[in-house]
């Protein structure tokens, strides 16, 4: 509507009426009335950072200033919809394993309290010394059957407290994103997830014309993980006094030489947004390589898990019934 020469002020009511969500169209209708009273569009944007974030503000901003924000808003919306597709590429990656994992847990619990206790009795009148495995199933039942509200409890508060440590306590947070990095088969894509954005990011505040110093911070602000985070720190204080980004990048430790070599040729060519575009793009779709490969991977594995948990409690149950056919 921009492009179109839609004054403003009628481009929120349009997108306040169109929009389904009630609270996107409160929204509009919000910011329509403060740019209405002389506040800016971007200034009026500030005034509500849980829906957007100090990037989306400051591009819009130099968009107001270079008279382009048309050209702005796309941009931002395109930024926008690659970020949110990452986003969506490891919840794909992680929704499969997690689902499993439940369903199994679930499986195992029903099985723990309606099936186990009927062997119980039945291996009452055997008058023999049971296994070691099949004891120790028996014993588990009795746990959760007799504790059941202790053991849901201690399962929800525990979730409930990782969840609070994560969002409260720094130091806990720091050491669960760095040990995200190092995690076999999810470790390697959650790495290449946080080039992409940090590439696209970078990308985008370029074509903006935000100085690099703004740039840094703006993508260390968004790069999801403190390593990256102290990386773009780092290197924004080094190009700050004057050092290339490639090297400063080189120095920090934490990108690969195809990143490296990129951003080299891009500031030898005068390129450097085109060259952190293609960059963001490579690792976008090697992001969804990886997704496709890890799900096709887990497939199998899981399903093996899911043979040894619940195979293992039937065998447990078992394993009297064919030490006493033995016997006979």
């Amino acid at each position: 509507m921009a492009k179109a020469g839609v004054p403003l002020v009628q481009s929120f009511t349009v997108v306040a009426e169109a929009t389904d969500s009630e609270d996107v169209s409160y929204l509009m209708k919000i910011i329509r009335a403060e740019v209405e009273g002389g506040i800016s569009f971007s200034d009026a944007l500030k005034r509500h950072p849980k829906t957007f974030d100090e990037l989306f503000c400051n591009l819009v901003a130099a968009g107001e200033q270079s008279g382009t924000l048309d050209t702005m808003l796309n941009r931002v919306a395109h930024f926008k919809e690659k970020s949110e597709s990452l986003k969506r590429k490891i919840k794909k990656a992680l929704y499969y394993p997690v689902a499993v994992v439940l369903i199994a847990a679930a499986v195992s619990v029903i099985l723990l309290v309606k099936v186990v206790p009927t062997f119980k009795s039945m291996f009452a009148g055997f008058g023999a010394q049971l296994p070691a495995f099949t004891l120790f199933v028996l014993s588990l039942s009795d746990l959760i059957r007799n504790y059941w509200f202790q053991c849901l409890f201690l399962t929800f508060s525990s979730g409930w407290f990782f969840i609070y440590f994560y969002r409260t306590n720094a130091k806990f947070k720091h050491a669960i994103q760095r040990l995200s990095l190092k995690l076999p088969l999810f470790g390697p894509l959650f790495k290449k997830v946080f080039i992409a954005r940090i590439t696209r990011t970078l990308s985008t505040t370029f074509a903006a014309g935000v100085p690099l110093p703004e740039a840094l911070l703006a993508v260390a602000k968004a790069s999801g993980n403190i390593i990256y985070y102290d990386a773009m720190m780092q290197i924004r204080d080094q190009v700050t006094t004057g050092q290339a980004l490639n090297i400063a990048m080189r120095r920090s430790g934490v990108f690969p030489g195809l990143v490296l070599q990129m951003v080299a040729i891009g500031e030898e060519a005068g390129a450097l947004e085109e060259m952190l575009g293609k960059v963001a793009s490579i690792y976008e779709e090697e992001v969804d390589t990886a997704v496709e490969g890890l799900t096709t991977l887990l497939e199998p594995l899981i399903m093996v898990i899911l043979g040894i948990v619940v195979g293992g409690l039937v065998v447990a149950m078992y394993l009297p019934i064919f030490k006493m056919g033995s016997l006979m």
